[in-house]
């Protein structure tokens, strides 16, 4: 005799008549009527084969098999009510996880607060950060294996729901031996023999700024491709070119005494957005990190 066809409902009320002594007081706690207490304590004495319950005058008693069943029966509530309280956790996105895929660029400078402020309200959530050029945390998404992202645009897939966040500019950044006076906004044309280390080919961020430059008739020949912006900064720190940057990535106090900082004409704007699967249908984690993103806006 296995678990197939066993009622768990029938093992309740079974237990419920134990524990009060009567089928009557049993449908009432129950919310049942008496003839509907009675057919369930039946049916579990067929599917078992034995009798769980005697009459001794006006109570109702467990047989010897009954007595023995009840243990079980209380190790399967908990179990339930443990189970009950796990997802009701989930379901407040109290715990769970969440995996986000994003540009090495956003990981440094969007996501830190967006994740300090999760964490503080859902500290049981779990959450997985996984880096990469847009195409490659399309295909992530696509394929499930991350549950939303925050990419550079444009992007879109057919089955990928694609919601702009929010925009940065970018900026022309140079060693501070650069820096003087303010500077006017700078054209493709004016960088066109200089030293550039820009962002790796392949990326969405690199295909924007190609687009700045060639709508300028300016075919971008770089000197150094990275693909992290650390390095990148750290390059043109030390004299080696000059790049095309977020101006979030050189906003910080200390950068002022590094970089020589200027803005681009016509100026560039690079856009971020909220990717998910159009039939995905998202957890409390998810709706809870949807919402941190959204309100950086």
């Amino acid at each position: 005799m296995g678990m197939r066809g066993l009622n768990l409902d029938q093992l309740i009320t079974f237990a419920t008549v134990v524990e009060h002594g009567g089928f009557t007081e049993a449908a009432g706690r129950l919310g049942l009527t008496q003839p509907a207490v009675s057919m369930q304590i039946r049916n579990l004495e067929e599917r078992f084969g034995v009798r769980l319950v005697e009459r001794v005058g006006k109570r109702a008693l467990p047989t010897a098999a009954g007595r023995d069943l009840l243990p079980f029966i209380r190790r399967l509530r908990e179990e339930m009510e443990a189970a009950a309280a796990a997802m009701g956790r989930h379901r407040a996105g109290e715990v769970g996880r969440v995996r986000i895929g994003t540009g090495a660029t956003a990981c440094i400078y969007r996501l830190p607060p967006i994740l300090t402020a999760l964490r503080n309200a859902h500290p049981g959530l779990e959450i997985i950060v996984v880096t990469g050029n847009t195409p490659d945390i399309l295909d992530a998404v696509e394929g499930g294996t991350l549950d939303l992202a925050l990419v550079t645009l444009p992007a879109g897939r057919p089955g990928l729901s694609i919601e702009p966040v929010c925009a940065e500019e970018l900026v022309c950044v140079g060693p501070r031996n650069d820096a003087g006076p303010p500077k006017p906004a700078i054209a493709p044309a004016a960088l066109a023999d200089e030293t550039l280390i820009l962002y790796e080919r392949g990326g969405t961020m690199r295909a924007v700024i190609d687009g700045w430059f060639m709508a300028g008739g300016i075919q971008p020949r770089p000197a150094m491709e990275l693909g992290n912006v650390e390095a990148i900064k750290n390059l043109v720190a030390a004299g080696l070119g000059r790049s095309i940057l977020p101006s979030v990535t050189v906003a910080g106090p200390q950068d002022c005494e590094c970089f020589a900082v200027q803005a681009l004409t016509p100026p560039l704007i690079r856009k971020l957005g909220l990717v998910l699967r159009r039939d995905k249908v998202p957890d409390a984690g998810v709706r809870a990190m949807v919402k941190a993103i959204t309100d950086m806006r």
